[in-house]
């Protein structure tokens, strides 16, 4: 008697969609599933070491460089596969989620890459899931327009040589997709955005020239790496592409992970193609690990904590050198204001800032960086032509000036800024009106002028639930109490309610919003991702 089938997926809980067929195929389900009984175990055990590092951190309130990979480190001789044709320029990367309209706007948008982004940038709906994923088999297939009902205003695609290089990024490890399980538990995100793109996509990629390109979100460590490398390499076969035809940019946006940058980049280097220094997510991440540290890990407000302070600055550097020596690009960080259709003065002024951010990258060595509009892409792209010229890249500006000690990356006592009442106020207001539009459905929401994703929401609460903690005094002598958090949300959602009025207001999610941002700053337990809580109210 021949063995049972594998399990078939099973989809659950989910309306259908128009055209999920397209994208849900019985060839496809089956490579999830084989994804999944391969490599959610592992998954599963790099979670529960993630728990053991983080009690480790809390005892002993330092981190350093691997000494059991010290080898690999001093090891001159390896290098990262070279970067293929389409990824070897990469000066200018516009970010955003995978809605039609987006699809469309960011190829366009004369940006050398697109971030096509399933996770900070989008919130997990089941629609937001498949139709992303076809939306980019549409784009490929050059079969997708979009009309905007409103304006009435029609967009479609420019000539192939036009549009930039797709770099799609999948969630991370810790996020499940509840609709699509396996005897009964629900598959990875991470494995169902990875791979229902990549087995759709890989071999239509390589006819128009391109690949199958990633960013990998939240690695906490270089054996987390590893599992994406070993992914790769079943699914190379499994499709039937060579092996080296993925390549994968992995964002430093742990404090864990900026201490085995080198040993990340081994662990995939047939298929590493850069490395990428974010701001959100790293803060977010030196608050998660370190909350137990004491007044010198204490963050002042968000905004105060700019890439020229000592310890980032520490963390930038370190990546330009690593990447570099190991013929990798460093991809700097986000430009995310959006600019305004009514105030030039506002525009003026933050397109200085704009550009005196991406002229620092580029004259640090950085081969590019990120902008969150399409406005912005000629601003960074001055920038870094003024240093590359016709160079694809600066791979070859080696930083072997760059010397950055362990300490020197927690360090965070070395910034001169206080937390402030105001900033206080700042991170309840953003908390709630991104968390809102979160629960609707969106990730990626412009607020107060700036393209914010769920890292804004990760560096609010944390801030807040961190102030409150270690019992920060603000400079107008109020203390930062869980009473003083729920006075300034209760203030805020009467705002809202007054500023968009009643009818807007009731259709809204603002209490369900206000209420979670609460719970996930005031719990004594301070949840490892805001995004877990929230993804149980999605619907």
């Amino acid at each position: 008697m021949s063995a049972p089938a594998p399990s078939p997926l099973a989809i659950v809980d989910a309306e259908p969609l128009e055209r999920q067929d397209e994208v849900l195929t019985e060839a496809a389900l089956a490579f999830v599933a084989e994804l999944h009984r391969r490599f959610t175990p592992r998954r599963d055990e790099l979670l529960a070491r993630r728990d053991e590092r983080r009690a480790e951190i809390a005892r002993t309130s330092t981190l350093d460089f691997l000494p059991e990979t010290a080898h690999i480190r001093a090891d001159d001789s390896w290098k990262v596969a070279e970067a293929p044709a389409a990824l070897n320029d990469r000066r200018v990367e516009i970010t955003g989620p995978t809605d039609r309209k987006m699809t469309i706007n960011a190829l366009n948008s004369g940006a050398k890459v697109w971030l096509a982004d399933f996770e900070d940038a989008s919130a997990p709906t089941w629609e937001n899931v498949v139709l992303g994923q076809l939306n980019l088999i549409d784009a490929y297939e050059r079969r997708i327009d979009f009309t905007d009902a409103r304006s009435g205003k029609s967009y479609a695609l420019k000539p192939a040589e036009e549009l930039a290089t797709v770099v799609m990024r999948p969630r991370g490890w810790h996020l499940d997709e509840r609709h699509l399980q396996l005897d009964g538990k629900a598959v990875p995100g991470a494995l169902v955005d990875f791979g229902l793109y990549f087995f759709h996509n890989a071999k239509r990629l390589l006819d128009l020239g391109k690949g199958p390109y990633f960013y990998l979100p939240k690695t906490e460590s270089h054996l987390e790496a590893r599992l994406w490398n070993e992914i790769f390499v079943f699914a190379q076969d499994y499709v039937g592409v060579p092996q080296g035809t993925i390549r994968a940019t992995v964002l430093i946006e742990t404090i864990t992970a900026a201490y085995e940058m080198e040993e990340i980049l081994y662990e995939l280097r047939d298929h590493a193609s850069g490395l990428n220094a974010g701001r959100w997510d790293y803060l977010f991440s030196i608050v998660k690990n370190f909350r137990d540290g004491g007044a010198k890990f204490v963050l002042p407000d968000r905004n105060a904590v700019t890439m020229t302070a000592p310890f980032m600055r520490a963390y930038t550097e370190l990546l330009v050198r690593t990447c570099h020596k190991r013929g990798a690009h460093a991809i700097g960080g986000m430009a995310a204001f959006i600019p305004s259709r009514r105030d030039a003065e506002v525009n003026k002024v933050a397109f200085e800032k704009v550009r005196a951010d991406k002229d620092r990258e580029a004259g640090d060595g950085f081969d590019g960086s990120w902008v969150a509009h399409p406005d912005l892409v000629p601003i960074a792209m001055e920038s870094f032509d003024k240093v590359l010229g016709e160079k694809p890249n600066q791979k070859d500006r080696l930083r072997e000036d760059v010397d950055v000690k362990a300490a020197d990356l927690i360090a965070i006592d070395s910034l001169d800024a206080k937390p402030t009442y105001d900033g206080l106020v700042n991170a309840v207001q953003v908390g709630i009106r991104y968390i809102e539009a979160w629960l609707r459905g969106l990730g990626a929401v412009a607020i107060f002028n700036l393209m914010e994703d769920a890292a804004t929401a990760e560096i609010s609460r944390s801030q807040i639930w961190q102030w409150i903690n270690a019992g920060v005094e603000f400079e107008n002598g109020k203390k930062a109490t869980a009473d003083l958090a729920r006075e300034v949300a209760a203030e805020e959602l009467a705002a809202i309610r007054k500023e968009i009025g009643e009818e807007a207001f009731a259709a809204g999610k603002w209490q369900q919003a206000h209420d979670l941002l609460l719970q996930v700053s005031l719990d004594t337990d301070y949840a490892a991702f805001l995004t877990l809580p929230a993804y149980d109210q999605l619907r």
